[in-house]
């Protein structure tokens, strides 16, 4: 059974800085994509950044570029999302998912497991 569990929130003015924590257990393979999503209220969820098993290739929002950067520890089963000169934009509930194969999808559907995800928000 694939878990993954979301860690990091929090409260921060704008400026600062998170970091987001995904620990995942249950994947039994090395074919799983990663992938951090936002939904602020009203909202539909929308892509942050993705990162491929080795951690060699990555994917990011055009609103997060140079902002946000997505790495994963693999002997922790650990995906992070450092986020830096944060934004009240920024404002969500941040979401990790799980999906199969090699393609940094920006589409949430394509990914078969998400966590309960962590609220991240930023004040002016």
């Amino acid at each position: 059974q694939v878990q993954l569990v979301e860690s990091g929130g929090g409260l921060v003015q704008a400026g600062g800085s998170l970091r987001l924590s995904c620990a995942a257990s249950g994947l039994t393979s090395n074919n799983y994509a990663m992938g951090w999503f936002r939904q602020a209220p009203g909202k539909e969820r929308e892509f942050v950044a993705a990162i491929n098993w080795s951690g060699g290739s990555t994917r990011y929002a055009e609103s997060v570029k140079g902002r946000f950067t997505i790495s994963r520890d693999n002997a922790k089963n650990t995906v992070y999302l450092q986020m830096n000169s944060l934004k009240t934009e920024d404002t969500a509930t941040y979401y990790c998912g799980a999906k199969t194969g090699i393609i940094l999808s920006s589409n949430s559907y394509t990914y078969g497991y998400w966590g309960q995800g962590t609220q991240v928000t930023v004040s002016s």
